[in-house]
C-alpha cells in the first residue's frame, strides 16, 4: 500500500505544481495586478501619514466626531474600526505587503530571470534571412571577422566567433538592473513587515533632572518585547528652549544620559530636533516640551516644587498655558495662582480672589496677600518620542539597492550579429533603449567596416609591356 499512497501523493503535488503555474502564476505575475497593489499600498500610506497614528480612543472621538462626519462618512467609529489609527500594523495592510511582494517574486521568475537567461546565451545567425528581420542591417564586402571583431571590442562589446558567425553584446548590466530593483523593492516590503511585527514606540515627558525608564508604550508589535529596554534607562539631565527675539522658539533641547542599573553612563548626547539619540536599537527623538513645576519660597520658607499642569478654556484658544496654585495659609485655606506660557521666566501672579496682580521674572520676590512669594525656577519636561524598528536596516538596505538597479536599467543592452557568407557579409544589431545612440555606433562600425574592406581588397597585379602590346 505504501508505493501506491507515495504514487497519489506524487501525482497530487504534480497536479498542484501544475495548476500553480498555469493558473496561479500568470495572474499573480500580471503587470495589472501589480499596479494596483503598488496603488492600494500607496493610498493607505498617505492615509496613514494624514491620520495620527497610536492617539487615544478619546482623541479620534474629539477630532473626528460622528457628527458632523468628516467628507460625510469618516468618523472615529470607521476610523479605529478598521484600523486607519494603527494602518501600518493591521492585518490587511501587511496582506497587501505580502502580495505585493509575491507578485514581485512571480515577475522576476517569469520574465526579468529568463530574460537574463536568453540576454547571457550566444545567438548566433547562420542565415542571412535572419538578418531581414533586424530594424537596423546591412550588406558589405566580404571582410575577415578578426577585423570586424577587433572593431567592436574596441566599442566595448563581448565578442563571440563560431566559425563564419559573429555575435556580440555589451550592457548586460540592464537587463540584471530590473531584477536588483525587484530585489530592492521585496527588502523594503520585507522592512515594514518585520518593524510591524518587531518594533514598539513610546512618548514619555520627563521634567528636566529625572530618570526614567521606557513605560508608556504606544504601539508595539506581537514580537516587540524582547526590544523594549529592561536593564538600562535614561536620565534627563537638563532641558532648555532657545528663543528668538521675538519670543518665538527657536530650538529645545535635551542633555540625556543612558544610565544602566548600577547608575553607570554608557552614553551621553544632547539632542534636538532631527538629532536624535540612538542606543541598543533604540531612538529617542525630541518632539515636544512642557512646563512641569514650578520652584517657589513663601516668606522665609524653603524652596518647595510644586507641579503645574497644562490648561485649556472652554471654547477659546489661549494657545499652551500651564498653572499653578500655591498656599499662603498653613491650613491651605487660600492661595494664589501662578501662570505660565513658556519657560524664559515670566510668571503671571493672580490673588485670591482670581485678579491678576503682577507679572514677575524668577528670582524677583512680590509682595502679595501679606506674605513675600518668589518663584525661584521654572521647571521643562522634555517629551520623547522613542521607537525602535528592526526592519531600519533592511530598509537602508533595500534603498541602496533600488538607486543601484535603476541606475542600471538605464544602461543598454545592444546585441550585434554578423555573418560571412558568398563573399558578403551580412552584419545588424537592435538594443532595448538609446535607439539613436545605437544607430550611429553601428553606423561607425559599418563605416570603419567599408574602410577596412578597401583596404585589404586584392590590387591588380601591374601589367607588363609584351602584355600591354596585345591589348587593342
Amino acid at each position: 500500500m505504501t508505493p501506491l499512497f507515495n504514487s497519489d501523493r506524487l501525482g497530487l503535488l504534480h497536479t498542484l505544481r501544475k495548476g500553480f503555474r498555469e493558473n496561479v502564476l500568470p495572474i499573480l505575475a500580471d503587470l495589472r495586478l501589480a499596479i494596483i497593489l503598488l496603488l492600494l499600498i500607496a493610498g493607505f500610506s498617505i492615509t496613514g501619514t494624514v491620520i495620527e497614528q497610536g492617539q487615544s480612543l478619546t482623541f479620534y472621538q474629539a477630532n473626528y466626531p460622528e457628527s458632523p462626519a468628516l467628507f460625510g462618512f469618516l468618523t472615529w467609529k470607521v476610523l479605529v474600526g478598521i484600523g486607519l489609527d494603527h494602518v501600518y500594523r493591521t492585518w490587511w495592510f501587511l496582506a497587501l505587503l505580502i502580495l505585493f511582494g509575491a507578485s514581485l517574486v512571480a515577475c522576476t521568475f517569469t520574465h526579468q530571470l529568463p530574460a537574463l537567461t536568453s540576454a547571457r546565451r550566444w545567438k548566433f545567425y547562420r542565415q542571412p534571412r535572419q538578418f531581414e528581420k533586424l530594424a537596423l542591417s546591412t550588406v558589405l564586402p566580404t571582410l575577415d571577422l578578426f577585423h570586424l571583431q577587433a572593431l567592436l571590442q574596441q566599442h566595448r562589446y563581448r565578442v563571440y566567433q563560431e566559425g563564419s558567425a559573429l555575435y556580440a553584446r555589451k550592457g548586460i548590466a540592464g537587463r540584471v538592473g530590473p531584477i536588483i530593483v525587484h530585489i530592492s523593492l521585496l527588502l523594503i516590503l520585507l522592512s515594514g513587515i518585520v518593524g510591524a511585527l518587531g518594533g514598539f514606540m513610546a512618548q514619555e515627558m520627563v521634567p528636566s533632572g529625572q530618570q526614567f525608564q521606557v513605560r508608556n508604550i504606544v504601539q508595539a508589535g506581537p514580537f516587540a518585547q524582547s526590544r523594549i529596554p529592561q536593564d538600562w534607562g535614561v536620565k534627563v539631565n537638563r532641558f532648555w528652549i532657545d528663543y528668538l527675539p521675538d519670543g518665538s522658539i527657536d530650538q529645545f533641547y535635551s542633555d540625556l544620559s543612558v544610565i544602566d542599573s548600577q547608575q553607570q553612563e554608557l552614553k551621553h548626547k544632547t539632542i534636538h530636533v532631527n538629532q536624535p539619540l540612538s542606543y541598543g536599537g533604540v531612538t529617542f527623538y525630541q518632539t515636544d516640551w512642557a512646563i512641569a513645576a514650578a520652584k517657589v519660597r513663601v516668606n522665609n520658607s524653603p524652596v518647595f516644587q510644586l507641579p503645574m499642569a497644562s490648561l485649556s478654556a472652554q471654547g477659546q484658544d489661549i494657545g499652551r498655558i500651564w498653572g499653578t496654585w500655591v498656599p499662603i495659609k498653613p491650613d491651605m485655606s487660600a492661595g494664589v495662582t501662578l501662570l505660565a506660557r513658556d519657560l524664559q521666566g515670566t510668571v503671571m501672579v493672580y490673588d485670591t480672589a482670581g485678579n491678576l496682580v503682577s507679572s514677575i521674572r524668577t528670582g524677583i520676590p512680590l509682595e502679595i496677600e501679606g506674605i513675600r512669594l518668589t518663584v525661584d525656577e521654572l521647571v521643562g519636561s522634555t517629551g520623547l518620542q522613542i521607537k525602535s524598528d528592526p526592519g531600519i536596516p533592511l530598509l537602508y538596505l533595500g534603498c541602496g539597492l533600488l538607486i543601484l538597479g535603476v541606475l542600471m536599467s538605464y544602461v543598454s543592452h545592444s546585441q550585434i550579429w554578423a555573418l560571412s557568407d558568398a563573399g558578403q557579409l551580412y552584419l545588424g544589431g537592435r538594443t532595448n533603449r538609446a535607439q539613436l545612440s545605437f544607430e550611429r555606433e553601428l553606423v561607425t562600425v559599418i563605416e570603419a567596416c567599408e574602410a577596412a574592406a578597401k583596404t585589404y581588397a586584392p590590387q591588380p597585379e601591374p601589367s607588363s609591356p609584351e602584355t600591354e602590346a596585345l591589348l587593342p
